[in-house]
């Protein structure tokens, strides 16, 4: 058996046990790492270890640590009050501000925007007893809609990348075709979730009960140095492009300087579950794909003497790969196997990178993507394993029909037109 098969059938046992169990599939993915890079890539601890993604760890820690403080002292309350105010207290119409800011903001170059809103979303929607996961998914939505811009990362990425080979980038068509897509995937959202309660936090009817009745939420003066901190993080990451793991942290522990109680608050807010989660299953993903297991997967889709039908499968690939980790990464390793078959002058190149960038992110609802794990990381704590099963639910939907929608609206008459 080859080790790129076996890289597969232990990805799937991942999920069937963790599901079956009740495990941690995060703890599985350390243990399939060591398993499959030690005993069948014959790869060192350091090897089979070296795709922990100490970056989003940091984000993943730094986040919420520093979100810590602004939940326990009531920073987040205050700030959401100040947003109902915006819209003349109209809660009806948050979800849509909430949507429009994310995408705002990664539109601009903020990666992390998701991390941003999606404590004053949830925070709101708590609040206002409307429905949490319907509010987090136009958030997340929110993100994708913005993320192809042409001063955003993604963005860039892609179209720098078509010009360095030859290729001639659509900056504007890969901009509104994921935006427009995402738009209608939250409007459909809306409309079939808006007037269902959804899930309950435990603390969320004596929440609900304080705010009942909203009226002008006073700043404290041992709020002022958590908003404070907020700002900066915030701003050192549109402005200066910082490494927003190293500033959360950062600000975090000059506010545990200020506040050590708050401080030792705030870190029982730190998602460890998440955390684990996460960097568990990117890890093994980094030892699937030093197995070669993409490549595997890709040549044998290459081998498919028919465009249209290369197309749908190279779609399907990176969507499902996608779930399963950074979209960035997943749509820089298709596009440089697509790049073959856009120089082949088969499919117009705009349509089909366009198409592709859809077909790897609408997947980032997956707790197992960046996006996604910023947004379950913010998930109050006594609906969170209820919240994932959610996720996974609809980020299985949209690897069902995402990419099929995708090719259809964007690749077929692209292909069909040549």
């Amino acid at each position: 058996m080859s080790a790129e098969l076996i890289c597969v059938i232990v990805l799937g046992l991942m999920f069937v046990i963790g599901t079956w169990r009740d495990i941690n599939m995060g703890l599985l993915g350390f243990v399939a790492a060591a398993g499959v890079g030690g005993l069948v890539l014959h790869q060192a601890p350091e090897e089979f270890l070296a795709g922990f993604p100490v970056d989003l760890f940091l984000t993943l820690v730094g986040l919420t640590y520093l979100f810590g403080f602004a939940q326990n002292n009531g920073v987040i309350e205050v700030i959401v009050n100040w947003c109902v105010k915006l819209v003349g207290g109209r809660t009806a119409l948050m979800p849509w501000i909430f949507f429009a800011l994310t995408a705002i903001l990664i539109s601009l170059g903020a990666l992390f925007a998701v991390a941003i809103i999606a404590p004053l979303a949830l925070s709101f929607a708590r609040k206002h007893r409307i429905n949490q996961f319907m509010v987090g998914l136009l958030v997340v939505h929110g993100a994708l809609a913005g993320a192809f811009s042409p001063i955003s990362v993604y963005g860039i990425f892609i179209n720098d990348y078509l010009a360095k080979n030859g290729l001639t980038p659509t900056p504007l068509s890969l901009f509104l075709a994921p935006l427009i897509f995402n738009l209608v995937f939250a409007l459909v959202v809306y409309f079939v979730l808006h007037r269902r309660p959804g899930l309950r936090a435990e603390a969320d009817d004596a929440l609900s009960a304080e705010t009942e009745s909203p009226g002008t939420i006073r700043l404290t003066r041992s709020q002022v140095p958590t908003l404070i901190g907020l700002i900066a993080m915030a701003l050192s990451v549109l402005i200066f492009s910082w490494d927003v793991g190293i500033v959360t942290i950062t600000i975090a522990v000059v506010l545990t300087f200020i506040n050590p109680a708050a401080g030792k608050a705030a870190m029982t807010k730190v998602s460890w579950s998440v955390v684990i989660l996460i960097t568990g299953v990117l890890t093994y993903i980094a030892v699937l794909q030093a197995a070669g297991t993409v490549e595997w997967v890709s040549a044998g889709i290459s081998a498919i003497g028919i465009p249209l039908l290369a197309a749908l499968l190279l779609f399907y690939m990176s969507g499902l790969i996608s779930a399963l980790a950074s979209s960035l990464a997943i749509i820089g390793v298709v596009i440089a196997l697509a790049v073959p078959f856009l120089e082949s002058g088969d499919v117009h190149v705009g349509g089909f990178v366009a198409a592709l960038a859809i077909a790897a992110t609408i997947v980032d609802i997956s707790p197992f993507s960046t996006n996604g794990a910023m947004l379950l990381a913010n998930v109050h704590s006594t609906i969170r394993d209820r919240y994932y099963k959610q996720m996974i639910g609809y980020a299985g939907l949209m690897c069902l029909i995402g990419p099929g929608l995708a090719w259809v609206v964007a690749a077929v008459p692209t292909i069909l037109t040549r």
